[in-house]
């Protein structure tokens, strides 16, 4: 994983304004010893980290800031600050780099553009590169000062990589080795190229921060820093105002918190290129693809070339279709209409599938991931229209059509056995199952999941809200709003063991869901791992105001109860659980109701379960003491227990652990669903909270004491310590590292340490959210949902 400590800053959805922070060590990089010692170290063991190598002991590094400012949308100043933290004067070499992407080695389009050194004829004190390309016309990168500009060709080097003849003499590393090495053959002295580099060698005293400016234009200006003062002093400015209005987090530490949240977010877009179809038949001008190259053959429609919010620019730099979508949960704080439009583009025809199906991610586009799209789409909708006072119903019913489409394919292609119980495979929990849970299973074999029900579930009542409302000025809807209620209603009961199939996920004896495989001669077993995966039919709930309810679905309830009378549970319990809420008339539609609503939070909020003081664990703290066992004759044995940090197996690489951490994303929407519960149930359904603690609350206080644990692992405690920073006190206690906070992939379960990726925001950029709701409180109960303020966008 990466191991640089680098944060971003600042940032705002029109990147008017950006800022971001690298700690560079002032002593040659540790490689080889982090190499050998992760090598050398189990599983059980924790990584050896980069603070552990004792490289930035008496803070023997540079804060070396990078700032862009826009002058306007095509002219981008920047400013590079280097600070010495050490205690000796240190030498610094700062190489801002502009290089063009390689597209004219290829075979497709030769055409190359060009980077030039200019001689200046009027600028004082300045290096100029004139940049010519063929689309985007030409340019000027202006570098304040006198540095040298070091040239050559953003080519691979082929003789190192593959010892084959480089195809021009000057390659993409040739920068490196002009410095690092002292080489002073590796870069073109006629001052042109596709990569450029201005190099400054500065010597910066203790203490001392030195400043460089540079200048993209899309014209040669005279005097390109006058001015520029000014321009990042307004910016800045806009950037400020820009988030006073959007936060309504209370502390100066919460505000901080969400707004690095929402920087990391910004900063990680990327332009994703990726054409299925080229990829397997292979460059026209590179070697004939292996005949083993196969990945992704079904999927060869596919042709990305968009700019895409990544799950990590560095150590997720691809998209997962399930991560984007908790990605615009929080761009839609800030950017409403961006996180449209990347629903709308995993949904566009060039990404799904002519069969519905969503693509996941680039290493296996056909794996399943949960199907959230619909939940965000709605989301966003409920909160624009409850902010503005109009829904953006152009955007919901271009959603919607397509959405049916993925919808159908989930029906279709993940009901095995045609009984509402659905399969799906790891469905983005990676380990969290005793097995592989994408594997085919032997003699027949099906596992049937509680999460992959439990998804369709909430997919079915999200589908269904959002057709009622498309109802309220299109009747055509009113016939697919039926279907969907339908869907719902056969696969709430389905989870149960309802009608005639036998197949229920509920154990009655436990109180809780597990999954179950079901053997082709009718054996079943229950898989008795307590997992999120048993908690999350909570989310297949939805309310509905009165009106739409009574106008329509009490005419299709009145048919189950005529026409299916095996569904007369989920009647009673419909009719049982009307009320009159605080706030207005609502129904609810839920999967999990009364006692075993009851006998799922007992679970969920026990510190010895599930609740850690951070948040709600993957697994159950329960199989620390006691792992679950499944022996079989033929493969052995197969265990699970609660391993609260990095995973100690190598299932799926190793590199992910649902096995005991603290995630955002199901973390994030169970709070969601609380909040939900509350606003139908009111201060009528009283819970233990913590379980055992003989302290009851409301379910809209069990959601705020959830979102305060989550928080909190971000935020200074009373001593001043952060939880995501664990034991690092470097990290806790020194002012040069504190108030620079990392949002991790995933959390330690026992003490919120981050653990994973360190830059995930990615989906843990939700905090952001978190905290809005934190600062709201009681007005968050309404919808389920932050809203922000209406502001204009730097």
């Amino acid at each position: 994983d990466v191991k640089e400590y680098y944060y971003f800053l600042d940032n705002t959805p029109t990147h008017s304004y950006m800022k971001a922070l690298y700690k560079y060590p002032q002593s040659a990089f540790p490689y080889t010893d982090l190499v050998a010692t992760n090598r050398h170290r189990g599983r059980y063991e924790l990584e050896y980290e980069m603070m552990d190598t004792g490289i930035f002991a008496e803070n023997r590094s540079f804060d070396v800031t990078m700032e862009y400012a826009k002058v306007n949308p095509l002219d981008i100043l920047i400013r590079v600050s280097a600070t010495n933290r050490g205690p000796e004067a240190a030498t610094l070499h700062l190489l801002p780099t502009l290089w063009f992407r390689n597209t004219w080695a290829w075979g497709t389009d030769s055409r190359r553009p060009v980077l030039s050194a200019v001689e200046p004829t009027g600028e004082a004190n300045v290096r100029l590169v004139h940049v010519q390309h063929h689309e985007l016309g030409d340019s000027w990168l202006a570098c304040e000062g006198t540095p040298e500009l070091l040239f050559t060709e953003n080519e691979s080097n082929a003789q190192r990589l593959w010892s084959t003849e480089n195809r021009t003499p000057f390659v993409k590393d040739g920068i490196h080795e002009t410095i690092v090495d002292g080489a002073r053959d590796k870069v073109n002295p006629q001052g042109t190229g596709t990569k450029a580099a201005a190099h400054y060698s500065l010597i910066v005293e203790p203490g001392a921060t030195q400043t460089i400016l540079l200048r993209l234009s899309p014209s040669r200006q005279s005097d390109p820093f006058a001015g520029a003062a000014e321009v990042f002093a307004t910016r800045i400015g806009e950037a400020n105002d820009f988030y006073r209005a959007v936060s309504t987090a209370k502390t100066e530490d919460e505000r901080a918190v969400q707004r690095q949240a929402l920087a990391g977010l910004l900063w990680s877009k990327q332009f994703y290129n990726y054409d299925v179809d080229t990829w397997l038949r292979g460059d026209p001008a590179g070697p004939t693809p292996p005949p083993q190259r196969s990945r992704n053959k079904g999927w060869r429609h596919l042709s990305n070339n968009d700019i895409i919010l990544m799950p990590d620019t560095w150590e997720y730099p691809w998209y997962a279709a399930w991560d984007l979508a908790f990605h615009c949960i929080a761009m839609a704080m800030i950017d409403s209409d961006f996180a449209k439009n990347q629903l709308l583009l995993m949904l566009h025809e060039r990404y799904m599938h002519p069969n519905g199906q969503l693509p996941a991610y680039e290493w296996a586009f056909g794996d399943v991931n949960p199907p959230v799209h619909a939940w965000v789409a709605w989301r966003i909708y409920m909160q624009e229209k409850e902010r503005t006072g109009k829904g953006d119903t152009v955007f919901l019913e271009r959603i919607f059509q397509k959405l049916m489409l993925n919808f159908t394919w989930w029906v279709n292609r993940k009901d095995a056995e045609e009984n509402n119980i659905f399969e799906g495979g790891f469905l983005g929990l990676d380990n969290i199952g005793v097995f592989d849970r994408n594997m085919t299973l032997p003699d027949g074999a099906v596992l049937e999941q509680s999460d992959g029900t439990a998804w369709m579930g909430m997919f079915a009542a999200i589908m269904l809200a959002i057709a009622l409302e498309l109802a309220r000025t299109d009747p055509v809807y009113e016939d697919t709003a039926s279907k969907l209620f339908d869907h719902y209603m056969y696969i709430a009961d389905a989870i149960y063991g309802g009608g005639q199939t036998g197949l229920g996920l509920w154990n009655e004896e436990d109180g809780f869901f597990y999954d179950k495989l079901s053997m082709p001669d009718g054996r079943q077993m229950s898989l008795k791992v307590r997992s999120l995966v048993g908690l999350l039919p909570l989310l297949a709930m939805e309310t509905f105001p009165a009106e739409q309810a009574e106008a329509f679905l009490e005419v299709r309830m009145r048919w189950f109860m005529e026409n299916r009378p095996y569904v007369s549970r989920l009647i009673t319990r419909w009719q049982d659980t009307r009320r009159k809420g605080e706030y207005k008339d609502v129904m609810m539609l839920a999967m999990v109701r009364g006692d075993d609503l009851r006998s799922l939070l007992k679970y969920m909020l026990d510190s010895q379960e599930f609740l850690s003081d951070y948040g709600l664990r993957a697994i159950s703290k329960y199989h620390a003491a006691h792992p679950y066992e499944l022996k079989t004759a033929r493969y052995g044995t197969y265990t699970i227990n609660y391993e609260p940090a990095e995973s100690t197996t190598g299932a799926f690489g190793g590199n992910s652990n649902w096995r005991g951490p603290i995630w955002f994303p199901l973390n994030f929407l169970l709070v969601e669903a609380l909040q939900k519960y509350h606003r139908f149930y009111g201060d009528d359904v009283l819970v233990e909270y913590p379980t055992g603690s003989g302290t009851h609350m409301t379910l809209g206080q069990v959601a705020d004491e959830l979102s305060h644990r989550l928080t909190s692992i971000f935020l200074r405690d009373e001593q001043g310590r952060r939880p995501v920073f664990g034991g690092n006190m470097t990290f806790q206690n020194d002012e040069d590292w504190r108030d620079y906070v990392p949002f991790h992939e995933y959390f330690h379960g026992d003490n919120g340490a981050g653990v994973g990726a360190s830059h995930q925001t990615g989906w843990t950029a939700v905090v952001a959210n978190l905290l809005q709701q934190r600062s709201e409180g009681d007005s968050t109960r309404k919808t389920g949902s932050a809203s922000t303020n209406s502001v204009k966008t730097p």
